[in-house]
């Protein structure tokens, strides 16, 4: 069925008439896909993006591109530079190029490896200025100088409405050229390319408008005053008219404007004053799960991982049965409000309360993966995933005597006595084992040190219901934002998004050189030598509430002291090896 076709750009020339045909002439067609997250992970559009790209490419094969800003670091890491199949996708770069902006292609090293086209917002921000003036004499839409989100998106998008220019020139009739923009910071490309009148069609999606993101966050009553708010007065505020300006007038300018859920779809109605023409909801793909004994496999060896982080997390305090654990996972930007944090953690407080008054043996493990500000790791998560690893090892090893004698004893046709099999070296390690396993103090509720403690809404709330992961709560909570943890039979835990394997249940322990920057006890207690008295008299108290802070203090010493002297970080596993053996590490 042919699209409905939105009257709301009359105005501007190039409104194109809806397809006749059933299927779409791929063969005769070129689709860009315009987005600041294309390598680039800020938050859920980038998955959104990477998830759809290998069925977009199988429909479109090397008529697909991507479009977005450069960043070396992704591009080294996530970007397989290449030459463009296209010679005149080659031109139009070259245009740029010559021009003293630089322009990288490759393909992004994800499932079905999509065509990518980066654009370096550094080298061309020599324009930005002519651009303001463009964008004000276009649409009268003026950006600060201070917001630099706003600023790069017009470089950006100016780019990309360049390169869209060239290479429309240089394609003629055919084939023709389909650009999806995602969200307001692809909005000024669109809004460029339209105002000057670049034969292609346009698709603008928004995920959720920008100016309802900022109203949800400041507790407003969002959705039960959707037709009351003043729209201008609201954005203006909050200082985003721009932002908002921008968002608005690229929703106006594409042919099709497109939603993700119903919900957004009343929303964008009310605060962009359009009605998008087709909602796209968000969803799995459920054809890649299909074949159900590898779905089954993956999340089997997935939850083995996740166990064995809780098991050394929780190591003194595993009073609870794995095989009765549920794992739950929130996701998303560090939204405390936007993205349900606090009504999540307000349910889990009501069910840790639940469950223990019906003396129910369930436990329950939540992830937060969120990013937040920290430091490191914090030692006594590492401790505890030392201390499962060297179980583990001590376990191997016992098991190994264990069947060499007993191997042994059958070979001679005898039954091996039970009480002899096991001699003294063996239990003497065996309850090394368990010493080791002792634990004076609660789990942590966080994997890493985080800079803003006291001011962290998920942390203030965790200790504001008392999920401090004690034996007799159900709900626990290991929360990481870096990494952090809670014991409610509920755990909840924070990574950073790079940091998200974590959350797969393997701790992979880094130290970063950063780490030793600082002395530890100035890092601690505050301040230089002549206030550090004073500063620790003032934090004595939250320091005593934290029992480990003071074993901190003495490992991280004895860790900065010692790779101090070598003055190499490789040196940090033989320092580690040597403060483990102080705070009950075994070899």
């Amino acid at each position: 069925m042919p699209l409905s076709r939105s009257l709301s750009i009359t105005s501007l020339s190039g409104l194109l008439p809806a397809w006749e045909d059933d299927e779409l002439p791929v063969e005769d067609l070129m689709l860009f896909e315009v987005a600041w997250e294309v390598t680039n992970k800020v938050g859920g559009i980038y998955t959104v993006i990477q998830s759809k790209a290998k069925v977009t490419v199988d429909e479109w094969g090397e008529n697909y591109y991507m479009m977005g800003p450069y960043f070396e670091h992704n591009f080294k890491t996530q970007v397989e530079g290449c030459v463009p199949p296209n010679p005149l996708i080659q031109k139009a770069m070259d245009a740029l190029i010559n021009n003293g902006c630089q322009v990288h292609f490759g393909r992004w090293l994800i499932e079905g490896s999509p065509y990518v086209i980066l654009f370096d917002i550094g080298s061309a921000a020599w324009n930005l200025d002519r651009w303001k003036g463009d964008l004000w004499e276009t649409c009268h839409i003026g950006l600060p100088y201070h917001d630099r989100e706003a600023n790069d998106s017009l470089i950006l998008g100016s780019l990309i409405a360049w390169f869209f220019k060239e290479l429309t020139d240089h394609l003629g009739d055919k084939p023709n050229v389909i650009s999806h923009f995602h969200e307001w910071q692809a909005g000024p490309g669109l809004i460029l390319s339209r105002s000057r009148n670049i034969p292609m069609a346009t698709v603008f999606t928004t995920h959720a408008t920008l100016l309802g993101r900022y109203l949800c966050a400041g507790n407003v009553d969002f959705y039960n005053n959707l037709d009351k708010f003043n729209i201008d007065k609201e954005a203006g505020e909050r200082q985003i008219y721009h932002r908002y300006c921008l968002e608005r007038a690229a929703v106006h300018c594409a042919h099709v404007f497109t939603t993700v859920s119903q919900i957004t779809a009343v929303e964008a109605k009310h605060m962009l004053h359009r009605k998008p023409d087709v909602v796209t909801p968000n969803g799995l793909n459920v054809k890649k799960f299909s074949a159900m004994h590898e779905f089954q496999n993956l999340h089997s060896t997935n939850k083995t991982r996740i166990q064995e982080f809780v098991r050394g997390h929780f190591y003194g305090h595993l009073d609870f049965n794995l095989d009765k654990t549920l794992f739950f996972f929130i996701a998303g930007r560090y939204e405390f409000s936007n993205k349900g944090a606090d009504i999540f953690l307000e349910s889990l407080s009501r069910l840790n309360y639940l469950l223990r008054v019906h003396r129910n043996d369930l436990t329950v493990v939540v992830f937060f993966i969120m990013p937040a500000k920290t430091n490191n790791f914090n030692v006594e998560s590492l401790k505890g995933q030392a201390v499962r690893k060297q179980l583990w090892d001590t376990a191997h090893t016992v098991k190994e005597r264990f069947g060499k004698k007993l191997y042994e004893s059958l070979l001679t046709g005898n039954i091996p006595d039970m009480n002899t099999i096991l001699d003294r070296d063996d239990l003497t390690i065996m309850k090394r084992a368990i010493y080791a396993t002792q634990r004076h103090s609660l789990p942590p509720v966080t994997t890493h040190n985080m800079l803003d403690d006291s001011e962290d809404p998920i942390l203030f709330n965790v200790r504001r219901i008392g999920l401090f992961n004690s034996r007799n709560d159900r709900v626990k909570v290991p929360y990481i934002k870096h990494s952090v943890f809670y014991n409610l039979r509920c755990w909840a835990i924070i990574f950073r998004p790079e940091q998200q394997s974590a959350a797969k249940a393997y701790c992979i322990c880094t130290v970063s050189h950063s780490y030793f920057s600082a002395t530890p006890k100035r890092r601690l207690f505050g301040g230089r030598r002549k206030n550090r008295k004073k500063n620790a008299q003032r934090r004595q108290l939250a320091i005593f509430k934290r029992p480990f802070a003071i074993h901190l203090l003495h490992v991280e010493t004895e860790i900065w002291y010692s790779c101090r002297a070598h003055q190499n970080v490789q040196n940090l596993q033989l320092c580690c090896s040597q403060v483990s053996q102080e705070v009950g590490h075994f070899d």
